[in-house]
């Protein structure tokens, strides 16, 4: 008997989640908003029309590629972070290969200084958007409140399932892991407050939350949302010392995650279970030697212009449809 036809239909009824950090996707003008003269042609960065459309033309190869190999087809959603506003999510969708699918984007500008904002990326023939919002982030400091990135939040259809979407990129780490830990358990508890408003009007919803959460799987501020008890961690499996999203002080980090709702488990038909979880670290998307070698193969080091593609790998999560 030729199994080969059980192992297609199999492929074809897995679809892939994912997530990517693109490392300061800024266009080459300046913004009165933001503050961005870095990545302009006279900036620091002399961050060019050729730089800008190179880099492009990188990620715009890349992200069909993610989990492709298990399902045959490109992600049929992807959440971003560090992108300037929505004209660069455009322009990457309008640049080859991601000009051959059917994607569009959800972006609301949000009141970081320096422009780094969130989007998602849906298939057009798998997703449908419903509603979508951004989730204001405000943390408490000393003296004013401090405004950051907005958590993006979509509620949409995903092959006829519904979902709940959420896209993260959380304060850094640059003053300090513990000193800014508070900032990040607030992101956590803001979504665990968003999610009980959802459970008023949806009963046993389906959660995605994804996103460069600046904290690993095993950090309090991840483990404030696992410990709710609704959320299941895929990316703490992937925990190695010789293996990560991003290198942080010359270590390995996994600050790139996608939870999922433990409804994901469930195998009735017309939904999705969870089927397994990666990191897109394939050799091209590394430096190839050097100092970094084995690391991501960066934009810039610096303000030392690199020509790589992102200081992140992509991750991923692939679903089933049953």
């Amino acid at each position: 008997m030729d199994f080969s036809i059980f192992n297609r239909k199999s492929v074809q009824n897995v679809y892939t989640i994912a997530f990517y950090n693109l490392e300061n996707l800024f266009d080459t003008t300046v913004d009165q908003n933001t503050l961005d003269l870095d990545f302009t042609p006279n900036g620091s960065r002399k961050w060019t029309t050729r730089r800008y459309n190179r880099k492009l033309e990188k990620l715009a190869a890349t992200i069909p590629k993610i989990g492709f190999d298990a399902t045959g087809k490109p992600p049929v959603l992807v959440g971003v972070a560090e992108i300037e506003k929505g004209s660069v999510i455009q322009a990457l969708l309008e640049t080859e290969p991601l000009k051959e699918h059917h994607y569009d984007y959800v972006h609301y500008k949000s009141p970081d200084d320096r422009g780094m904002d969130t989007a998602l990326i849906y298939h057009r023939d798998h997703f449908k958007v419903i509603q979508s919002a951004p989730i204001p982030l405000i943390i408490p400091a000393k003296g004013d409140k401090e405004a950051t990135r907005d958590i993006l939040y979509i509620h949409g259809i995903l092959n006829g399932e519904m979902v709940h979407v959420f896209v993260n990129h959380w304060p850094s780490r640059r003053t300090g892991n513990h000193e800014t830990d508070y900032k990040r358990i607030a992101a956590a508890k803001t979504i665990i407050s968003y999610m009980e408003f959802i459970e008023e009007e949806f009963k046993d919803p389906n959660y995605i939350v994804m996103g460069d959460f600046n904290d690993g799987p095993g950090s309090d501020s991840i483990q404030t949302l696992v410990n709710i008890g609704k959320l299941y961690n895929p990316m703490e499996s992937l925990r190695s010392p010789s293996r990560g999203s991003v290198s942080y002080r010359r270590s390995w980090n996994l600050f790139d995650q996608i939870l999922i709702s433990h409804n994901f488990f469930n195998y009735k038909e017309g939904t999705h279970s969870f089927s397994s979880a990666d990191i897109f670290d394939k050799s091209f998307l590394m430096e190839s030697k050097g100092r970094y070698k084995g690391k991501p193969f960066r934009t810039y080091v610096g303000e030392k212009y690199n020509g790589g593609y992102s200081d992140h790998f992509p991750v991923y999560v692939q679903l089933e449809l049953n």
